[in-house]
């Protein structure tokens, strides 16, 4: 079951440190992914080719409602989490409720962070602690013209 991907951040520590001994490179990606798109399938499919394993920390609720707003997310945590987790290239799944992922990132320690192209470098939250444990950040070129934001709109003007 897909279901199984989503694993707490105590079980998930474990597993990436698994991971990691067995030599296997793990990549760290997070967001809201609210409704999924070409966009989002695009980055991750992306992010996952970087190394051998691919984690999404996902926003919660009341994460994404604190990010975006009131009227989001439209799709609940559990829900977006199977959808990410039922994706191949996906290994592992985890939710996270602050304002950013860096106390998961300081926990898991990847070896690889990415986020969208639309982020410096400098700016990435957590990039100072992989970098500093010997991992690399990267970025990614999104696929220009999807965004939840932008289907949302569109939405609401048909």
């Amino acid at each position: 079951m897909t279901s199984e991907k989503i694993i707490s951040t105590n079980l998930l520590k474990q597993q990436v440190s698994s991971w990691q001994k067995e030599g296997e490179k793990v990549v760290f990606t997070n967001g809201c992914f609210d409704i999924l798109h070409l966009g989002h399938i695009d980055y991750l499919e992306k992010a996952s080719q970087l190394g051998q394993r691919l984690v999404v920390a996902l926003n919660t609720d009341n994460s994404v409602a604190k990010l975006k707003g009131p009227e989001r997310p439209l799709n609940k945590e559990y829900a977006r989490g199977r959808m990410l987790a039922a994706l191949q290239f996906v290994d592992a799944v985890t939710y996270f409720s602050e304002d950013t992922p860096f106390n998961l990132i300081k926990s898991l320690k990847p070896d690889i962070l990415v986020k969208g192209s639309d982020y410096l470098t400098e700016n990435i939250v957590g990039a100072d602690i992989v970098i500093a444990n010997g991992g690399s950040v990267e970025t990614i070129d999104l696929v220009e013209g999807y965004s939840t934001t932008s289907l949302i709109d569109k939405i609401k003007n048909t």
